[in-house]
C-alpha cells in the first residue's frame, strides 16, 4: 500500500467555476442528473433511474443524521447608547452532556463545544436574548467557561470554545430551544443567508437522529418515489447514524496530506446493520462519503475487538492513519471475520448497537473494504472527500469523472447533481 501520507493535495486540484455551484436545489429532488460510473464507462440518467441501476436484492445503506439549527446569535449589552457587537455561536458536539440523545433533552442548562464569531469582542461575562417557545417568553443565556471548571476534557482542536447555555424554565427542552432560536447552518461557499425553504430541503427525506452541523448530502435526492422503487427491487435498505461536524469543510491547508488533522465524527451502529452486511456477504452499496467513512471504520472496529476482545467502547474509535498501519492484532483479517467479531462484542456488552467515532482518512492507496458502489455528489477541489473518491475508482479516473461533469453542465457540491460510481 502506498504511503497516503506523501500525497500533494495540489495533484487533486481541478477548475471549478462558482458558476457551477448549485446556490438552490433542484424543485424536484429526484430529477437532478446522476452521473454513472461502471467499470470504467461513463453516462448519465436521472437520479429517479437510480433504482433500476441498483442489483437487485442488494444491500443500501444510508445516514439517517438530522441537521440541527446550531447557529445561534446574540448581541452584546450596548454601552454609551452605542449597538453592542453581534456575536454567534455555532454549537459542534455536546460537551456535557456528551450523549446527543441525553442533549436534546436536557432542561435548563447544557455545555457545547463551539465556535465563536467575533470573538475577540466576547472576552468575558454572559449573553443574553429573548425568545418565545411554545408561546412563552423565556431568556437564554450563554457564557464561555473554562475546561477545568466545567469538569470536562479540554478540546485540543484550534479555535472551540466550551460554552454554557442556560433558561430559567425547566419544562423547555435544549432542543426546543434550537428550534426556536437556531439557525440551520448551510454551507459557506453558498455564500448565501440560510432562508426558510432550507429548513426542508436540507434535509433528506430519511433523516431522524438530531445532531450534524451539515446534511449528508448524496441522500438529499432522494424522494418516497425512489425509495418505494428501491424496495419493490427487493434491494434492502439499513440506516446507521454519522454526526457531520463543521470539519467537513474544512479545508487542507498542507502542502502533503500528512500535515492535515482529520475531523472526528460520532457514530452509532445498530446490531441490525451488521447483521445485514453479513447476509450480504459484508459488501453494500453506500449512500454518501459519510455512510463510506462509517462502514469502512467498522472493518477496523472488528480487527481492534479480534486483537482484544475486552476493549473498552471508548477504544473503539478508529484513528486518522490506523488503516496504514499495522494491526496490532492479525494483519489479515477478512471482512466476515471483523463483522460477526462486532457482534459478539455487542453481545459480551449487552448492547444494542455500536457507539463510538471515526477519524478515518481514505485516500489513495487505501483498500476498500466493505463499499463496493458509491452515491455520492461532486466535491470541492483539493478536499479529502475528492481523496475519497479518488481511492474508490483508483488511479486518475476523478479526473474523467469530474471533467465529464462540467462538460455535461452538471451541477457541483451539496445542493448539486449526483453520481453512483461502480468501478468493481
Amino acid at each position: 500500500m502506498e504511503n497516503p501520507k506523501e500525497i500533494r493535495i495540489a495533484d487533486f486540484a481541478y477548475d471549478l467555476p462558482d458558476e457551477r455551484i448549485a446556490k438552490y436545489p433542484l424543485a424536484e429532488r429526484d430529477a437532478s442528473k446522476l452521473l454513472v460510473y461502471d467499470h470504467g464507462t461513463i453516462s448519465h440518467r436521472q437520479f429517479r433511474d437510480l433504482p433500476e441501476l441498483l442489483p437487485e436484492g442488494s444491500l443500501l445503506v444510508m445516514n439517517n443524521t438530522r441537521v440541527i439549527q446550531a447557529r445561534l446569535h446574540f448581541r452584546k449589552t450596548a454601552t454609551d447608547g452605542q449597538t453592542g457587537a453581534l456575536i454567534e455561536v455555532f454549537c459542534l458536539e455536546p460537551a456535557l452532556p456528551n450523549d446527543y440523545v441525553l442533549m436534546f433533552q436536557q432542561t435548563e442548562s447544557c455545555i457545547w463545544h463551539c465556535l465563536v464569531g467575533n470573538s475577540k469582542k466576547w472576552k468575558a461575562g454572559s449573553l443574553t436574548r429573548t425568545i418565545v417557545v411554545e408561546g412563552r417568553e423565556i431568556t437564554l443565556t450563554c457564557e464561555r467557561v473554562a475546561a477545568d471548571d466545567a469538569g470536562i476534557e479540554a478540546s485540543q482542536k484550534g479555535g472551540e470554545f466550551l460554552v454554557r447555555f442556560s433558561w430559567a424554565d425547566a419544562s423547555v427542552t435544549w432542543a426546543q430551544v434550537l428550534d426556536a432560536c437556531g439557525e440551520l447552518p448551510i454551507p459557506p461557499y453558498l455564500n448565501r443567508q440560510t432562508e426558510a425553504s432550507d429548513l426542508r430541503t436540507y434535509q433528506t427525506v430519511y433523516s431522524k437522529v438530531k445532531g450534524s452541523v451539515a446534511a449528508p448530502t448524496a441522500g438529499l435526492h432522494f424522494t418516497p418515489a425512489v425509495l418505494s422503487a428501491i424496495d419493490a427491487r427487493g434491494i434492502e435498505r439499513a440506516e446507521l447514524t454519522l454526526h457531520v461536524g463543521a470539519g467537513t469543510f474544512k479545508p487542507v491547508k498542507s502542502e502533503r496530506i500528512e500535515g492535515h488533522e482529520m475531523h472526528s465524527e460520532w457514530i452509532y451502529v445498530p446490531r441490525t446493520v451488521v447483521e445485514a452486511l453479513l447476509r450480504h456477504g459484508g459488501e453494500c452499496t453506500a449512500v454518501g462519503t459519510t455512510s463510506v467513512r462509517t462502514l469502512e471504520s467498522l472493518y477496523y472496529i472488528g480487527r481492534k475487538i479480534l486483537a482484544n476482545p475486552s476493549v473498552s467502547e471508548a477504544d473503539l474509535k478508529v484513528q486518522q492513519w490506523e488503516p496504514y498501519e499495522s494491526p496490532a492484532g492479525p494483519a489479515n483479517v477478512d471482512v466476515l471475520s471483523s463483522l460477526r467479531a462486532i457482534l459478539d462484542w455487542l453481545d459480551r456488552n449487552h448492547l444494542s448497537a455500536l457507539h463510538t467515532s471515526t477519524q478515518i482518512i481514505i485516500a489513495p492507496g487505501y483498500r476498500y473494504h466493505i463499499v463496493r458502489r458509491m452515491i455520492t455528489n461532486f466535491h470541492q477541489p483539493q478536499s479529502t472527500l475528492l481523496l475519497l473518491v479518488s481511492a474508490f475508482v483508483g488511479g486518475d479516473r476523478w479526473r474523467d469523472i469530474y471533467r465529464y461533469a462540467l462538460d455535461h453542465d452538471f451541477r457541483f457540491l451539496s445542493y448539486g447533481d449526483s453520481s453512483l460510481l461502480m468501478p468493481e
